[in-house]
């Protein structure tokens, strides 16, 4: 009896204070985007989440795109702002290492930039994973996929908020979105594939019934 006691006080311990868990987050609400020809960026509220004991340091995070080409680059992270909506009383800082502590969350916002024309949104659903680098590990490590509704994306030359929920736009704002971000899609033509040219062309076909999410 002594030394089941034992074990169960060594284990109850290293489960309450030495335990090394892992970081969770979901799927946002809402974000801010704008893109242009060179540049897309994009602005996330995240909730990270520890479920272990001890601390977990955040080196850096980044957005990939699993489905889609390679050409698509990651989105670095390179601010952490101080609220969603872009604005002249946004204080934006730059990327910082940061701890969440043992079975504690963390609110945060983040934005997200690819400097070049490798991610150029379609009017349409996208597959995205948030993937981070911790101090305990090597390489990144994925910590939630989620979609990305870059049809709700209706003015993308500003920077604003948009819903990540799955609404049901109106034929005027998805064909409003449909034009912007097909417009873009226009100016790149030329570092464009032929198949991709002609999936812009059917888009542009359908754009009188807008895009079916």
């Amino acid at each position: 009896m002594s030394v089941c006691a034992l074990i169960f006080t060594v284990a109850s311990f290293w489960w309450i204070n030495a335990r090394q868990g892992h970081l969770k987050s979901w799927e946002p609400h809402s974000f801010a985007a704008i893109v242009h020809c060179s540049m897309a960026r994009l602005r996330l509220p995240l909730v990270l989440h520890n479920t272990g004991a001890k601390p977990i340091v955040v080196q850096d995070l980044r957005l990939t795109f699993p489905d889609e080409p390679a050409s698509h680059l990651p989105l670095l992270w390179i601010s952490s702002p101080s609220c969603l909506q872009p604005g002249p009383k946004d204080e934006p800082k730059l990327p910082a290492g940061f701890a969440v502590d043992g079975r504690e969350a963390q609110q945060l916002l983040i934005e997200f930039e690819a400097p070049f024309s490798g991610f150029l949104p379609e009017p349409r659903d996208y597959k995205v994973q948030l993937q981070a680098r911790v101090g305990h590990r090597k390489g990144w490590r994925s910590l939630m996929t989620f979609t990305l509704r870059a049809a709700n994306i209706i003015d993308p030359d500003r920077y604003t908020v948009y819903s990540n929920a799955p609404l049901e736009l109106t034929k005027e704002d998805r064909q409003k979105a449909d034009a912007a971000l097909l417009e873009l899609l226009d100016g790149q033509e030329g570092l464009s594939a032929p198949g991709e040219r002609k999936r812009r062309d059917s888009l542009n076909d359908e754009g009188d019934t807008g895009t079916n999410l």
